[in-house]
């Protein structure tokens, strides 16, 4: 004899997700549900709805990390419930910190004795190692005019139009004047010339980019220290520098030791870079690291008690994940010296094939250099027809993001595409991407109103035998589309 028994609705133990009613109901989007659902149900129609995100590694657009050893990952889930912040309680990580610390100061060139501790401090990105960069010059500055009886209302930085908006948040956030050096055409970083020029005694600091967020260039921070020593020297004034090396300072080292661009340069006295990035760690790390002791000063720096010990603090925020320190260790060690140049090799390599194969298309130009961050930025010879945005736009159906932009003033007129190689962009993704470029200007040169542009802008012809041509064009379309809609 069969027995049966009727389930109930709240019984959800022998129903598929897909079978419950959960499926059934739309998401609160505004207010927190008043019932509980099983985690099952929970898990299946969150991850259903991350599926309409775009595929991280192949997301052009980002210079952020998008792939890591299966080892690492290990590791950052067994510590993501450490607050790094609760240095008593995890003093090994507040270690791994500091040797992180340690050994990027020495990759910059730091002047530091064998056992001498860097300065230095990990960030949540380079955002964050910006404003606390920038807040010790601020700080120097005003202590320094304060003792001069000068007045301290007025501060700047000097920078390129080119950089990234960080720099834009924290001369808002406090209060700086945020003095530019305007772009022009062919040359889309800051010159130095004119960077020194604009440098007056209520100058905290220059801002010099090592490897630009518009096309990878280098700026010239050799010839910058040059000028600004000269200055310094004529007017009596101390300015000194800041590096961003958000995305440089992880490839300059490995691919071009003899560029001088850190320490080496007596008046930079901090840099930051980005561990997401070239660092080789997934988002949420950066770098800030100066030259002595005397470039921070000591009331920025607070000491708490209260998690167990005395403890220094230097953040702008309080807590955070120790995932990423523990990953950006794991990489130092894993791939050292040797690992990180094959790896930047490879990117520059790669970054080589795509240039080439957009050359050979005939379509575009390229406004990226062959020295710098392993990016290919380009433009379209002939916009007149269709632009830079549609090609990104039509890029998106085949999977790729690859971001379409202006240039900052004053070379607004100038648009640019650009491709970001990282570590996991293989030399076979970057034929695909040309072989899909290629498709996709072949489709927007077959659109209709394409072809109308282009045979009135071609020669001028009557208005029959333009609307026999037109006709023509559409009937090919039209073909063309039917032979691949058949039923498969």
């Amino acid at each position: 004899m069969a027995l049966s028994e009727a389930t109930t609705e709240s019984d959800v133990s022998i129903h598929s997700t897909f079978a419950s009613r959960y499926v059934r109901t739309s998401l609160p989007r505004f207010k927190i549900p008043t019932n509980s659902i099983p985690k099952e149900a929970a898990y299946q129609i969150i991850n259903d709805e991350l599926m309409l995100d775009g595929n991280p590694r192949l997301n052009l657009a980002s210079f952020v990390t998008t792939w890591m050893e299966p080892e690492c990952d290990k590791l950052i889930m067994s510590s993501i419930n450490k607050n790094y912040v609760d240095m008593d309680e995890y003093p090994v990580t507040t270690e791994l910190q500091n040797r992180c610390v340690n050994m990027i100061a020495h990759i910059f060139n730091a002047p530091l004795g064998d056992s001498e501790a860097a300065v230095g401090v990990g960030t949540v990105g380079s955002s964050e190692a910006i404003m606390l960069a920038g807040l010790a010059f601020k700080r120097k500055w005003q202590n320094k005019r304060k003792a001069e009886g000068k007045p301290i209302d007025k501060p700047n930085i000097v920078t390129g139009a080119n950089v990234q908006v960080c720099w834009e948040k924290f001369a808002r956030y406090f209060e700086v004047e945020l003095k530019e050096v305007k772009l022009r055409d062919g040359y889309y970083v800051m010159d130095p010339t004119k960077a020194v020029e604009l440098v007056d005694e209520n100058t905290i600091c220059v801002a010099a980019i090592l490897g630009s967020t518009l096309n990878g260039e280098f700026e010239d921070v050799k010839l910058l220290n040059e000028l600004l020593m000269k200055k310094n020297q004529q007017t009596g004034w101390d300015t000194p520098i800041h590096v961003d090396a958000a995305s440089g300072g992880f490839i300059a080292p490995f691919l071009y030791p003899e560029l001088e661009w850190d320490f080496r340069l007596p008046l930079v006295k901090s840099i930051n870079v980005s561990g997401h990035k070239y660092g080789l760690v997934y988002a949420g790390i950066g770098w800030v690291i100066w030259r002595s002791k005397e470039d921070l000063p000591d009331e920025l720096i607070f000491h708490i008690n209260y998690l167990g010990a005395d403890q220094p603090t230097f953040t702008l925020n309080f807590s955070k994940g120790s995932s990423q320190v523990i990953a950006q260790y794991y990489q130092l060690i894993r791939l050292g010296f040797e690992g990180y140049r094959n790896i930047m090799e490879n990117c520059q390599e790669n970054a080589t094939v795509l240039k080439e194969g957009l050359e050979k298309t005939g379509h575009f130009n390229i406004v990226s250099k062959d020295n710098g961050v392993p990016l290919v930025a380009f433009s379209l010879k002939d916009n007149s027809c269709h632009t830079e945005f549609e090609v990104s736009d039509l890029l998106r159906r085949y999977g790729w993001i690859v971001p379409a932009y202006t240039m900052p003033p004053d070379a607004e007129h100038v648009t640019v595409l650009r491709v970001v190689v990282r570590e996991d962009f293989s030399r076979t993704l970057a034929e695909r991407l040309v072989a899909d470029i290629q498709k996709v200007l072949h489709e927007l040169d077959a659109l209709p109103a394409k072809v109308t542009a282009k045979i009135q802008l071609s020669h001028k012809k009557t208005d029959l035998e333009t609307q026999r041509e037109i006709t023509e064009i559409w009937k090919k379309f039209v073909r063309e589309r039917k032979k691949t809609n058949g039923v498969c």
